[in-house]
């Protein structure tokens, strides 16, 4: 007679249930493991059968197979150590089986019987609640997979714990969900002295989650007002924060079991490599780009990033998802972020100053810039020059206006796109609007279509760049809690669009 267990297996941001049979028949003793495993899980038989020494178990003299179905899709990660456990538990009918088909099990085993955290335990949850049964998973799993309240969700320090429970020997109380972080220390804005029009691109960028390229000197601030972006971002909503908790489960970095209410922002390094910003690799594991879903991509030095890394982006920005594709593997994982770039305008870093600046001015800026493609840098709704900030700026007083009264005023922007949006899957903020929605929220009256033409006309705007305008226009008007882009809302959206880059 065949025993089944179920766990998951992971595709992307979704978990695929998987069937753990075990069979022992006559023969000669052995302990296979069929259906695609990776070299993680062929070693569990060498776990599982130190976990059972722990639990004075002995293994039948007899062959034992484990099949993992469906059979021809790839098994990877160390969790399916505990339900391959429990299959060969039920087929020795050392636990009954009728309980094990009512709950998925994931989980690696130690040499001692405990059970080691894995990843993945919130979309394993998901996927044992669609299917209606409970999840057994290592009790520093607990309190991340709790957070799917339809299921319920054990979580025993060990494998003795799980046969006891199935057993009837001693229940295990399911496991609560972690903490909510929804504060947490960020830096404020009025620390920044000078760059009025920089905080106020900030402003903007958060208000309709727009695209923001920052150029100038070294030191000039660009890194710092970047830091202070998530500080003016609104909390994620339950939906947000459980789409953007998915991505980190399985990518390992949810902490003690805890949801965050706060966007995430993600500063990979600029020698960073195309698997780790776009995902890939091992796996297919998610990249920079999706663990900043929801949130904000800060890439810093932008031209130093490799082109190769670069031009991968555009795509991503545009649709909101990535699909990493291997040879057997098809992962699509969702990435709605908000890219911040910083750069210098040159190599030296310094185009401007004359007596800084290196022999090559000005051919090295436009070398130097011309690294962003004209498609990637059209895809930024905002450019402005970040300028170097005088001395007699630094001695002024901290600035009037903090990071709270701003954000209060992005918040209310914010809500205004909510209800806005609340019947359009596609969009949910301005920067995502896009066809006949945009031309309904954002046609500019009769004196602002004449600046607009005049400014396409002069300033050669792709319908991309049109488009971009129209949604930046939107969020100042929305900012302003007006209900029709003016005139003056238009202007200064095409301010922030001017082509003072090499290449813009």
């Amino acid at each position: 007679m065949v025993a089944i267990a179920y766990s998951v297996a992971f595709e992307g941001v979704e978990a695929r249930l998987v069937e753990v049979q075990c069979s022992v028949s006559a023969g000669l003793p052995g302990f296979a493991i069929v259906g695609l495993p990776d070299k993680a899980v062929s070693e569990a038989r060498e776990r599982v059968r130190a976990a059972f020494d722990a639990l004075a178990v002995a293994l039948p003299n007899r062959r034992i197979t484990v099949n993992l179905s469906p059979a021809d899709l790839p098994k990877e990660g160390s969790h399916f150590d505990l339900p391959i456990a429990l299959a060969v538990l039920a087929a020795i009918e050392i636990i009954p089986r009728d309980e094990l088909g009512r709950c998925v099990a994931l989980g690696e085993l130690a040499l001692d019987g405990r059970l080691v955290p894995v990843v993945g335990a919130l979309p394993a949850a998901m996927a044992a609640a669609e299917d209606d049964r409970a999840l057994i998973c290592p009790r520093a799993c607990g309190p991340e997979a709790a957070w799917v309240d339809s299921v319920p969700v054990l979580a025993p320090a060990t494998l003795r714990e799980v046969v006891d429970h199935l057993t009837d020997r001693a229940p295990i109380t399911p496991a609560r969900p972690g903490s909510v972080d929804a504060n947490g220390f960020q830096p404020c804005l009025s620390e920044v002295k000078g760059q009025e029009r920089a905080k106020r691109a900030l402003e903007i960028a958060a208000a309709g989650r727009h695209h923001l390229l920052m150029v100038g000197p070294p030191g000039a601030g660009k890194s710092m007002l970047a830091a202070r972006v998530p500080g003016l971002l609104p909390p994620l909503n339950p939906v947000e924060a459980l789409e953007t908790s998915m991505i980190h489960s399985l990518a390992g970095t949810l902490k003690d079991g805890g949801i965050s209410r706060h966007a995430p922002m993600r500063e990979p390094h600029h020698t960073a490599s195309m698997a780790a910003i776009v995902g890939g690799g091992r796996g297919a594991k998610p990249g920079e780009i999706s663990l900043a879903h929801n949130g904000v991509l800060f890439m810093d030095e932008f031209p130093e990033f490799s082109r190769q890394v670069l031009e991968t982006l555009r795509q991503p920005i545009e649709t909101g998802e990535v699909v990493v594709a291997r040879a057997n593997a098809h992962i699509r994982y969702p990435c709605r972020f908000q890219l911040i770039a910083a750069a210098n305008p040159c190599r030296c870093g310094y185009l401007a100053d004359a007596a800084r600046a290196c022999s090559r001015v000005p051919a090295c800026g436009s070398d130097y810039m011309g690294k962003i493609s004209g498609p990637l840098m059209d895809r930024f709704d905002l450019r402005i020059e970040v300028p170097q900030v005088s001395f007699l700026d630094l001695d002024l007083p901290a600035g009037a206006e903090s990071s709270v009264t701003i954000a209060t005023r992005v918040a209310a922007a914010r809500a205004i796109q909510t209800a806005r949006y609340a019947d359009h899957s596609r969009a949910r903020v301005n920067a995502e609007a896009s066809g006949a929605i945009l031309d309904e929220i954002a046609a500019p009256d009769s004196e602002g279509r004449a600046l607009i033409v005049k400014a396409s006309e002069k300033l050669g705007l792709t319908a991309r760049g049109y488009h971009r305008v129209l949604r930046t226009a939107r969020t100042i008007a929305d900012l302003d809690a007006s209900d029709h882009v003016r005139v003056n809302h238009l202007a200064e959206a095409i301010s922030y669009r001017l082509p003072f880059l090499p290449g813009g």
